[in-house]
């Protein structure tokens, strides 16, 4: 079917229309989004014949890539960025959005991920953490709910946290405390929670005043509606959106087994049973793992779906862990892709020029795909970039410097994809540069 174009809505718009209502049951068997059907009929979103939504052919970018392109310095790469601002855009599969799109949005809630749909992202994260009743969540970390939600303002609730909020002591200095954890609640109490842009206020002397201490280069313009979801609702959610899926499996705070009897492998094989019981295909899902044991343990256990497991990696660099040997032996036990933080993969050369690093040219010598991680995760790139950039810092000045750093993960390193916590920057540069994900 012909898609139609729909011209004068943003993405806060799409947010509003969706937001309303929970599912119907707690399982999120058989959950379409609440208010989807109605704007898929309006919208430029077509139907398969099964009713579920298929892929836009164009997808709605926004001003912020363009406004990047023409902060960028002058050169080839900005000529060629440029001269292709006037085209429609599509999604691509090179375009993930981490958490959804929490640039601006709540991360890991229902307005994130359709924020990130509509920007391109082919492929949209849910971080997966357990509850109480050991039900799977989209969160980013077991511990973040008294960052991310507004837990600490519900009294029932907040007793139920690990650490439950105490206020800032002005007169000792001491600053305010809380830790609220996905297994401190069940699914039920989960659901109830609000998501907000994940920060907090440490001089709080009130739970309302601890929600607060949003970076200023973030904001808080769309927290009036952050849907929490659990992994279920987020795989009924993605389907009908058109977008892959993305699991990371998070490492529990807690002791495993949990409460004696749910393991690790309970828990990463609860992950893809959920994938299993919607009906996905093993080539649309790539879980992921920080724990090299959990990617193991769906290579050998679930072999359709350890064929796309994604290895991360973020450990500081070590003549073992970036040698040749060490990328073979991933590969030699059924690792097929790597993803590590940008900055491993990156070096300046002798001309200060960004450039694939010995890391990045061992693992694709070893046969292994890489994935990059997280480009527009930092603040302003004016000043270096931050932790994501801290090998290349001398080179970047500027906050169009993002896409020198894209171009040559794509062209350079070869990634097959790459998190943005704005996808439309990253769906841009791929459509423009005609990338291909490589999957």
């Amino acid at each position: 079917m012909k898609l139609l174009t729909l011209a004068g809505i943003v993405l806060c718009s799409i947010s509003i229309a969706v937001a309303h209502a929970g599912p119907k049951n707690q399982d999120g068997q058989n959950w379409l989004p609440p208010g989807l059907a109605k704007w898929q009929e309006s919208s430029d979103w077509g139907k398969h014949h099964s009713g579920k939504l298929k892929r836009q052919a164009s997808v709605q970018l926004g001003p912020r890539p363009f406004w990047l392109v023409q902060d960028m310095d002058e050169g080839p790469l900005k000529e060629r960025l440029q001269s292709c601002s006037a085209r429609p855009f599509k999604s691509s599969d090179f375009s993930i959005g981490h958490r959804g799109a929490p640039l601006q949005f709540p991360e890991h809630t229902r307005e994130s991920y359709i924020a990130a749909a509509k920007m391109g992202a082919g492929i949209v994260e849910c971080d997966v953490a357990f509850t109480k009743d050991r039900e799977l969540v989209c969160r980013h970390a077991q511990n973040d709910l008294h960052t991310t939600t507004n837990i600490v303002t519900i009294p029932e609730l907040n007793a139920k946290c690990t650490q439950p909020f105490v206020p800032a002591d002005p007169a000792s200095g001491a600053p305010a405390q809380a830790e609220c954890r996905t297994s401190d609640i069940t699914l039920a109490e989960f659901k109830t929670l609000k998501g907000k842009m994940d920060a907090y206020n440490s001089e709080a002397t009130t739970p309302e005043e601890y929600l607060g201490g949003t970076a200023d280069w973030r904001t808080d313009l769309y927290t009036a509606r952050g849907t929490l979801v659990s992994h279920r609702e987020s795989i009924e959610l993605f389907k009908a959106l058109g977008v892959k899926f993305t699991p990371e499996l998070k490492f529990p705070v807690v002791d495993m087994p949990f409460e004696g009897d749910y393991s690790q492998q309970d828990y990463a094989r609860q992950m893809i049973q959920d994938y299993i019981d919607a009906g996905v295909p093993p080539r649309d899902v790539w879980p992921q793992s920080f724990n090299l044991g959990d990617v193991l343990y769906w290579v050998n256990e679930t072999p359709r779906f350890g064929k796309q497991a994604v290895f991360l990696d973020q450990e500081p660099i070590t003549p073992d862990n970036t040698s040749l040997a060490f990328m073979e032996n991933l590969k030699a036990r059924g690792v097929n892709i790597l993803a590590p933080a940008i900055w491993k993969m990156l070096t300046l050369d002798g001309h200060g020029e960004i450039v694939p690093s010995e890391y990045a040219e061992n693992a694709r010598a070893a046969g292994l795909d890489m994935i990059a991680w997280t480009v527009e995760r930092s603040g302003p790139l004016a000043t270096g970039g931050g932790w994501y950039y801290q090998t290349v810092t001398d080179a970047i000045n500027n906050d169009g410097d993002v896409f020198n750093v894209i171009d040559v993960l794509a062209r350079d390193v070869g990634v097959i994809g790459i998190f943005s916590d704005w996808p439309a920057t990253t769906t841009y540069y791929a459509n423009c540069m005609n990338v291909n994900s490589g999957r």
